[in-house]
């Protein structure tokens, strides 16, 4: 991955032949033109927990056209942090009752949820070319 500054407070990761922009809100002196990267991070946990929703559901030829997920956060004010992170799979009326725990437990199964549970070693290094 390499990441690139296009100007302003935008910030591009190049990634697998992917272009992923990311840019600050206006209140934080940005444009607004592209998530912040923390939405990114946000939006990455929920789209995770949504596919493995999405999988669950394809692999019993359960229709899609009802099922979403939501996901909704709490915040420490004094920790300026993120103390919960709640995600909800929507469920229509006719979802086989037999399935729902075992939805739930797939939802537990996203990777980038285990990252952040287990999360790795950062290193940092200053790198001259």
């Amino acid at each position: 991955m390499k990441i690139s500054f296009p100007g302003g407070l935008r910030v591009v990761a190049h990634y697998k032949g992917l272009v992923i922009e990311t840019d600050q809100p206006v209140y934080a002196g940005g444009e607004g033109r592209a998530p912040a990267p923390f939405d990114l991070f946000l939006a990455s946990i929920g789209a995770c927990a949504a596919y493995y929703v999405l999988a669950f559901c394809q692999q019993r030829n359960i229709p899609l056209d009802n099922i979403y997920v939501t996901q909704k956060t709490t915040r420490n004010p004094a920790a300026k942090r993120i103390e919960k992170i709640i995600i909800e799979v929507h469920l229509p009326p006719d979802f086989p009752k037999k399935y729902e725990a075992a939805v739930l437990k797939a939802i537990d199964q996203c990777s980038v949820k285990k990252h952040i549970i287990d999360n790795p070693e950062f290193e940092l290094k200053a790198v001259s070319d």
